[in-house]
C-alpha cells in the first residue's frame, strides 16, 4: 500500500484525480493490517510530512499519520519512540544541508496519540531536556514560536525546577535577538504573531510558577543594560514585560534602583532601551513600567541619568504619536517626561520644531484617537508654556498650531506640574543646570536663576543694557565706600567679559536682596528695582561722589559742575523731578511742591475714561520716524495748563469739573501759538488736540503708554472725603491737583501698575489689558526760560516769557515682561537693546548731537530677549506682539533713554566726552584678574564636562533615527522602512503603517 500511495503522490495526474486515489488508500488504512505494513506507511507519511516539497505532499503526510495514530495506536507508539525523537531533535531529518524545518510540528502532531501510552513519560522527559537545549542554541523567531506552540499544547514538556527558570531566561535571550528579516507587511504581521506566541508561553509558565518571574526579569535587565553588545536588543522584549503582574512593579523597581552593583551607565542604557519599547505595537503596560522606572530613579536622585535619557529620547517618543497603534502609550511616557523635567526648558524646546507638523497630521487623521491625543497634547503644551514662559519667539508657531484646542485652567496646570516634578528641592538639580556648552550666538551672557530670581535677573539685564549707566559703573575706580555698587560693577564686568554662557548673580543677590522678601518666592521686579536704586543712591550720598574724578580732570565746565556735581550716579541716570500743584477751587490759590523720582508708576484709567482728548493736561505723543527731531526753537514751548485756564465765574457749579485744554505740540515749520497770561477759551485748543488724536490713536478699545502718562498727568479733583485743606481759606475745600514734569531723567523708567487689590477675593489681581508701546516717546517737560538760557546757551532762538512745556524725546531701550496672572507667581523676562547717541563726524561740538539716521537709531538697533540663562535675538515686532500671542505675558517695567536735546545737552555732552576718552571702560587690576581666572576655570570645567558627557553618550543605546517619522508621509505605501534588526531595536528605519 505504501508503494501505491507513493506512486500516486509522485504521479503527474491532476490533483483532483490524485485526491480520489489517496482517499481510497486512507480508507483502506483504517482496516486491520500487519505491523510491517503499518511501519512502511508511517515511514512514508513521515517522509512526506518532513521533506515534501509542496504543501499538498505535506498535507497528505499529515493526514496519513493521523489515520495510523488513531486506528493503529500500538504500531504508532512503537514507531514514535524516544530514540527516534532524539534522532529527529539532535540530528534532524532529510539530506545534509537540507534538514527539515518541520520536526517540531511533526513531534507536536504525534504527541497527541501517545499521551496515554506507557512511553509517554519518557518522551516528556526527553522533550523537557531537548527544548531547553534548543533555546540555548538561539533558534529563529519561527522556531521559537514552534517550541512555544508545542509546549503550550503539551505543558508536560515544559522544563521543571531549576531548568524551568533557566528555560525562561534563555527564552528571553532568544527574544532579545529576534529580527524581522522582511519589510513586507505580511511578514511583519507574521513576525508579531511569532513573538506573541513566545511571550505567551512565558506568561503561561509565570502563572503556574511565580518564582520564575523575578529571575526572568533579572535576565531581561541584564540584556537591556549591557553596554558590550554591538547591536541593541530587539524591541520584541517589550512583549515580555507586558505579562509581568503590575502588583510586582513597586518591588522590582525598588530593587533595581537601589542595587549598588548596577552602574549609572548600565541604568541609563537600560532605561533608554525601555523607552524605545514605546514603538512596540502590541505591548500593554509598557508605558507604566517605563514611568515607574523613571519615578524610581527620581526617588533615589539619579538626576544625571534622567536628564541624559530624557534629552536623548524625548523626540523619538514624540514622533510615535503619529501612529495610532502605539499613540496611547507614547503619549503617557511623553507626558511624564515633560511634566517631570521642570528644572530646564531644554526638553520641551527640543520638541518645538515638530509640534506644528504633528498637530496638522492629527487634525488630518480625524479619528477619535487623534482628537483625544490633540486635546491631551494641547494641555501638555500649555503646562510647558506656564512653566517656561518668556520664549515668545519660539512659542508663537506652536501657539498658532494649538490655538483652536481647549486651554486648561491654571488650577489644572498647577496640579499637573505639582504631582510630576522630580523633586521639590530646586537646589538638588542646580549641579545639572545649565547644560550649556558656549555662549549664545548673540554674544550676550545670561544669568542663572537661583530659585524664582527671574525678577532680579530681568532688572539686572535691563540696567546692563542701559549703556550709559553700564559704562559709568564699569569706570568706577574707588568702590570701598560703595560696597553694593562695587558688587554691581563686578557683575557687569563679568556680563561683559566672561566666557561663560551664563553666570550666577548669587553674590549680588545676597547684597541687594530686600530684607522683607521671602527666600525662594517670586517677588515684584518693580519693588526690587526701586529698592536697588534707592540703596545705590543712599550709599553714594554717604560716601565719595562718583564724578569727583571728572571734576579733577576738568572734563566738566563750571556750569555743568554746578548743575550736576552734587548728584549721585542714580540721580544723573534715572533721576527726574516733578512739580505737584494743588489749586483751591474757591480762592484759586495754588500751592506747589517739587519732588524727585526715579520711576513713574502709571495707573490704568477707568474703563470709561478716555484720556486722549479733553481730559489730558498735555498730550504725550507716540511718534513715528517722521516726528523724532527735537524742537528747533524754544518758541515751540507751550504754556502751563493753568495759565490758559479760564477763571471760574461766580455762577459756575463747583461740582462740575472744568475741561482742561492745552495747546498741542507742533511740528517743525508750523507757526507757534503765542503764550500769554490771557485766558484761552475751551475751543481754542480743540483743533491741535484733535489733530493729535488722529495722529497717534491706537484702536479704540486698547491702551497705550501715552494714554497712561496722560492719565497720570491729567488733573485730579479733590472732593468729598478727599477735600484739600486750603491755608488761605483755612478750611477744607474742593481742589484740583496736577502733576508736571520739571526735569526729565536721562533714563525714564515707567512701571505699569498692573496689580491691584480685589476686596471681594482679598487677593491682588492682575490687569491683563494690552498696552501698545511706542518705540519713540515725546514727553512734556516744564522748563523755565531763565534755566534754558543758563544751561543751554547754544540756542540762537528767542525764549518766551513765562514757564512753558518743552517736548523731550525718549527711545525705548528695555521692556520687562511679566508672564502670569499674579504678582506672587509667574515669570519675568526682558527685551532690551542698546540705545546710544550717533554723532556724525564733523558735527559742531557746540550743538546738541543729533541722530545720524532715524532709521538706524529706531529700527536697525538689534533687540535681544533675556530669559535667565537664555539670550536670543529678537525684534521690536516681537515686543509689540507678545501680549497678542500670550495674553498673560504683559509689559510691566519700561526703560526709555532720553535723546540729546536742549534740556539734556549737558549730561549728553559729558557722557559723550567721557565716552571718547574711555571708549572701552578699563577695569581695575583685581577685577580683570578675577575674570581671567574664572575664564580659565570655565575652560577646565568644559573639558571635564566634555569627557564625562562623551562617556554617557557613548553608552546611550543606538536606536532608529526619530526624524524619519516626520520626514515621510505615513500614507505612502511605497515608503521604505522595516524593523531590522530586531524589530527596529538596532535598525535605522521604521516600518510602514506601524512603528518600531
Amino acid at each position: 500500500m505504501d508503494k501505491i500511495l507513493e506512486a500516486v503522490v509522485m504521479s503527474s495526474y491532476p490533483n483532483n484525480v490524485k485526491q480520489g486515489l489517496v482517499r481510497r488508500v486512507i480508507e483502506a488504512a483504517k482496516q486491520p493490517m500487519d505491523s510491517e505494513q503499518c511501519w512502511s506507511m508511517l515511514e512514508l507519511s513521515t517522509k512526506l510530512y518532513l521533506t515534501g516539497d509542496t504543501k499538498y505532499k505535506r498535507e497528505i503526510g499529515k493526514e496519513v499519520l493521523e489515520v495510523y495514530g488513531h486506528y493503529h495506536p500500538e504500531e504508532f507508539e512503537e514507531f514514535f519512540n524516544v530514540r527516534f525523537l532524539l534522532s529527529l531533535l539532535q540530528e534532524g531529518y532529510g539530506p545534509l544541508g537540507k534538514r527539515s524545518h518541520y520536526v517540531l510540528d511533526y513531534i507536536q502532531l504525534g504527541l497527541q496519540f501517545i499521551l496515554e501510552s506507557p512511553s509517554a513519560n519518557s518522551i516528556f522527559s526527553l522533550l523537557r531536556i531537548e527544548v531547553l537545549r534548543k533555546v540555548c542554541e538561539r533558534p529563529s523567531p519561527k522556531q521559537c514560536a514552534k517550541i512555544s506552540k508545542l509546549l503550550t499544547q503539551h505543558p508536560q514538556c515544559i522544563p521543571t525546577g531549576k531548568h524551568q527558570v533557566l528555560f525562561c531566561q534563555q527564552l528571553i535571550r532568544c527574544i532579545g535577538q529576534f529580527q524581522c528579516v522582511s519589510e513586507g507587511e505580511e511578514d511583519i504581521m507574521e513576525f508579531l504573531e511569532q513573538v506573541n506566541k513566545v511571550s505567551g508561553l512565558l506568561q503561561r509558565i509565570w502563572r503556574t510558577q511565580t518564582s520564575a518571574i523575578l529571575p526572568s526579569l533579572k535576565e531581561l535587565f541584564t540584556i537591556i543594560s549591557s553596554t558590550e553588545e554591538q547591536e541593541a536588543p530587539s524591541n520584541a522584549l517589550a512583549s515580555v514585560v507586558q505579562f509581568v503582574p503590575l502588583e510586582l512593579m513597586d518591588g522590582v523597581i525598588r530593587n533595581l534602583t537601589n542595587d549598588d552593583s548596577i552602574t549609572d551607565v548600565q541604568m541609563m542604557t537600560a532605561i533608554g532601551r525601555m523607552i524605545d519599547w514605546v514603538s512596540w505595537p502590541l505591548g500593554k503596560n509598557i508605558d507604566k513600567w517605563i514611568i515607574a522606572l523613571l519615578k524610581g530613579l527620581a526617588a533615589v536622585k539619579k538626576f544625571s541619568i534622567l536628564i541624559e535619557v530624557t534629552l536623548s529620547k524625548i523626540e523619538k517618543v514624540f514622533s510615535k504619536l503619529l501612529y495610532p497603534i502605539v499613540r496611547e502609550g507614547a503619549l503617557s511616557v511623553l507626558q511624564y517626561m515633560l511634566l517631570s523635567f521642570q528644572h530646564s526648558h531644554e526638553a520641551f524646546h527640543l520638541l518645538l520644531p515638530h509640534i506644528p507638523r504633528l498637530v496638522a497630521s492629527l487634525k488630518k487623521e480625524d479619528s477619535n484617537s487623534a482628537t483625544s491625543s490633540l486635546e491631551q497634547l494641547a494641555e501638555l503644551i500649555h503646562c510647558m508654556f506656564f512653566r517656561f514662559s518668556g520664549f515668545p519667539d519660539l512659542y508663537e508657531p506652536v501657539l498658532e498650531a494649538v490655538k483652536a484646542l481647549p486651554i486648561p485652567n491654571e488650577d489644572r496646570i498647577k496640579h499637573l506640574l505639582g504631582q510630576n516634578a522630580w523633586t521639590s528641592q530646586k537646589n538638588e538639580l542646580a549641579c545639572f543646570y545649565p547644560r550649556l556648552a558656549s555662549k549664545s550666538e548673540t554674544g550676550k551672557i545670561g544669568l542663572i536663576n537661583l530659585g524664582n530670581t527671574c525678577y532680579m535677573n530681568s532688572i539686572i539685564q535691563s540696567l546692563f543694557m542701559a549703556s550709559d549707566f553700564r559704562r559709568s559703573v564699569l569706570n568706577l575706580t574707588e568702590g570701598n565706600s560703595q560696597p553694593l555698587m562695587t558688587k554691581l560693577q563686578w557683575l557687569f564686568a563679568f556680563l561683559e567679559h566672561s566666557q561663560r554662557p551664563a553666570i550666577s548673580p548669587e553674590s549680588f543677590l545676597s547684597a541687594s536682596w530686600p530684607p522683607w522678601f521671602t527666600p525662594g518666592a517670586q517677588q515684584d521686579c518693580s519693588e526690587y528695582l526701586k529698592y536697588l536704586l534707592d540703596r545705590l543712591h543712599e550709599e553714594e550720598k554717604t560716601g565719595k561722589r562718583i564724578y569727583q574724578k571728572l571734576k579733577e580732570s576738568s572734563l566738566m565746565s563750571q556750569a555743568v559742575e554746578h548743575h550736576y556735581l552734587n548728584k549721585t550716579l542714580i540721580e544723573k541716570m534715572f533721576g527726574g523731578k516733578m512739580m505737584t500743584k494743588i489749586r483751591c477751587l474757591k480762592c484759586l490759590n495754588v500751592s506747589s511742591r517739587e519732588e524727585a523720582f526715579t520711576d513713574l508708576s502709571l495707573a490704568f484709567p477707568p474703563p470709561d475714561r478716555h484720556v486722549r482728548g479733553s481730559t489730558s493736561v498735555l498730550p504725550v505723543e507716540e511718534i513715528g520716524p517722521q516726528f523724532i527731531e527735537p524742537p528747533e526753537n524754544s518758541s515751540q514751548l507751550t504754556g502751563s495748563p493753568w495759565i490758559q485756564r479760564k477763571a471760574p465765574m461766580a455762577g459756575d457749579l463747583p461740582a462740575s469739573p472744568m475741561p482742561v485744554e492745552t495747546l498741542g505740540f507742533q511740528e517743525p515749520g508750523e507757526a507757534a501759538h503765542p503764550l500769554s497770561g490771557d485766558a484761552v477759551g475751551v475751543d481754542a485748543a480743540k483743533d491741535p488736540l484733535s489733530a493729535f488724536g488722529e495722529q497717534a490713536c491706537a484702536p479704540k478699545d486698547s491702551r497705550s503708554v501715552p494714554d497712561l502718562i496722560n492719565y497720570f498727568l491729567s488733573p485730579e479733583r479733590l472732593t468729598a472725603e478727599n477735600k484739600y485743606h486750603c491755608e488761605k481759606c483755612a478750611s477744607l475745600q474742593d481742589a484740583e491737583k496736577v502733576a508736571e514734569l520739571t526735569e526729565g531723567p536721562h533714563y525714564l523708567i515707567l512701571t505699569l501698575l498692573r496689580f491691584s487689590f480685589d476686596p471681594r477675593t482679598m487677593k491682588r489681581k492682575k490687569i491683563l489689558d494690552n498696552v501698545s508701546i511706542p518705540v519713540v516717546l515725546k514727553l512734556p517737560v516744564l522748563v523755565a526760560p531763565e534755566e534754558t538760557e543758563e544751561v543751554c546757551r547754544h540756542g540762537k532762538d528767542r525764549t518766551t516769557s513765562g514757564s512753558g512745556f518743552m517736548s523731550v524725546l525718549y527711545d525705548l531701550c528695555s521692556v520687562v515682561v511679566h508672564s502670569g496672572i499674579s504678582s506672587e507667581s509667574g515669570h519675568y523676562y526682558c527685551y532690551s537693546r542698546e540705545c546710544t547717541d550717533t554723532v556724525p563726524q564733523g558735527q559742531p561740538r557746540d550743538r546738541a548731537p543729533k541722530p545720524a539716521s532715524d532709521k538706524q537709531l529706531d529700527f536697525e538697533i538689534q533687540w535681544y530677549l533675556f530669559n535667565d540663562t537664555r539670550v536670543s535675538f529678537s525684534s521690536f515686532e516681537s515686543v509689540s506682539n507678545v501680549t497678542s500671542f500670550f495674553p498673560k505675558d504683559t509689559a510691566y517695567v519700561l526703560f526709555y533713554r532720553q535723546r540729546p536735546g536742549r534740556q539734556s545737552c549737558l549730561l549728553h555732552e559729558a557722557l559723550a566726552e567721557a565716552g571718547r576718552l574711555h571708549s572701552e571702560p578699563s577695569l581695575h587690576k583685581d577685577l580683570m584678574e578675577a575674570i581671567s581666572k574664572d575664564n580659565i576655570l570655565y575652560l577646565q570645567e568644559q573639558e571635564k564636562e566634555a569627557r564625562n558627557r562623551a562617556a554617557y553618550i557613548s553608552a546611550l543605546p543606538k536606536s532608529p533615527l526619530w526624524w524619519r517619522d516626520f520626514d515621510r508621509d505615513k500614507d505612502d505605501d511605497s515608503s521604505s522602512g522595516g524593523c531590522s534588526p530586531a524589530a527596529g531595536g538596532g535598525g535605522s528605519g521604521s516600518f510602514h503603517g506601524l512603528v518600531f
